[in-house]
């Protein structure tokens, strides 16, 4: 999106770069990434940058009012509930679409967010071989703050691991092995010293979780967690006997899975911003617009295994017996905004912040890119497409 960076960027790439890009991906990680990560970066000018941030201050302002907690009070399933929640999520993450406006500039509009860690180990990395491999100006940066890698990784341990010795903090998981994110898991371990470990190998004696290391009783201490309740809630049949993380436990939680549902599309209806469409709990909508084409429906929930309604009819509306659990929002409309040498591609950024406690506002660090030549960015598309995949943005300083 700098055209000056791109046009070089695309002029210089070769298939050759790309593979020793990967394979040193690989050769850190311990493993090849399963999923795709694009042939680039994403560039943001400067003027992208200022509007990413001050749509980031906006929502942020949101979860930071005195009555957050009661105005999110219904946002967490009951049977999903978890004791001990603490006063703020230690990451969450905001992903963008990158529109244009109605004088063809380029804006970001706000698709989701999440009160949940994404993958922050993984980002570095690839954002680190990219400039390795490719030639990416110092003028663009993929850390905010005055951040880099060593000091980025300092404040990671300085959540994660804290006080503890990094064998007492375990990465939980369903499955880490079998997910599709394992790789940083994998580079997580390696950089801060703490186990994937599965919810069925913890082990519960009276209060306090244990977990087997090398023949050895370990007390878990704190859990970083990557388990996504609604999947383990849906997988809990099949999953066999295994400790229940909703009873009340001798253990920190980094972040505390309440917060997946506090900030999370349940918010969208009280963010008023220029850069987030409108959008109305489903319940508290005063009349049904006659243009449902141009809004998409959700669920509040997933669990059930319902999806977005990308294509609204009024049958749609119709045939929803919990209204209270689903919202209408404003389509956004992608803009083909990055040039490949394969055609253009659309693409949503993901502002990745880390909330240590003591500070009174999270703090901007990291981000992950997605791109796609299809508007349904992060709906598999059968083979994945040249130039598409998993990526990172490097940004100029906002104006």
């Amino acid at each position: 999106m700098i055209p000056s960076i791109r046009t070089a960027y695309n002029h210089q790439f070769t298939h050759r770069q790309y593979q020793d890009f990967l394979e040193g991906i690989a050769a850190e990680a311990g493993e090849a990434p399963v999923f795709k990560v694009a042939e680039t970066p994403v560039f943001i000018p400067a003027q992208l940058t200022a509007q990413l941030r001050k749509a980031c201050d906006e929502i942020i302002a949101v979860i930071l009012r005195p009555d957050f907690k009661e105005l999110t009070r219904n946002a967490i399933p009951h049977q999903l509930k978890v004791p001990h929640e603490n006063d703020h999520p230690h990451f969450m993450v905001i992903d963008f679409a990158v529109c244009r406006d109605e004088a063809g500039e380029l804006t970001p509009r706000l698709i989701e967010l999440q009160g949940f860690p994404s993958l922050y180990a993984f980002q570095e990395l690839m954002a680190r071989q990219f400039r390795t491999h490719f030639n990416i100006p110092d003028t663009v940066n993929n850390f905010f703050g005055g951040l880099n890698a060593d000091s980025y990784f300092q404040l990671l341990k300085d959540v994660i691991v804290g006080e503890y010795l990094p064998e007492e903090v375990v990465l939980l998981e369903v499955k880490p092995h079998e997910q599709k994110t394992r790789i940083d898991f994998y580079y997580t371990e390696k950089m801060l010293g703490i186990q994937p470990v599965c919810v069925t190998e913890l082990i519960q004696e009276g209060k306090k979780l244990y977990y087997e290391k090398d023949g050895r009783k370990i007390q878990i201490k704190r859990i970083y967690n990557r388990v996504i309740f609604d999947d383990l809630h849906r997988q809990h049949d099949k999953l066999g006997k295994h400790v229940s993380l909703f009873q009340d436990l001798d253990v920190e939680w980094i972040t505390h899975p309440n917060w997946f549902y506090r900030i999370s599309k349940y918010i969208l209806p009280f963010i008023h911003s220029e850069y987030a469409p409108k959008s109305w709990f489903l319940d508290e909508l005063p009349v049904i617009p006659s243009d449902l084409e141009n809004y998409v429906l959700k669920p509040l929930f997933s669990f059930a295994g319902q999806g977005v309604l990308i294509d609204v009819t009024q049958a749609d509306i119709d045939k929803i017996t919990d209204p209270g659990n689903w919202i209408l929002q404003h389509k956004v409309q992608y803009a083909p905004a990055i040039e490949t040498p394969e055609g253009p591609a659309y693409c949503e950024i993901r502002m990745m912040y880390i909330w240590p406690d003591g500070s009174p506002v999270p703090i901007l660090a990291h981000n992950l890119a997605r791109i796609s030549k299809s508007k349904m960015i992060g709906v598999s598309q059968g083979k994945p497409q040249n130039w598409t995949g998993g990526s990172c943005a490097f940004f100029e300083d906002a104006l």
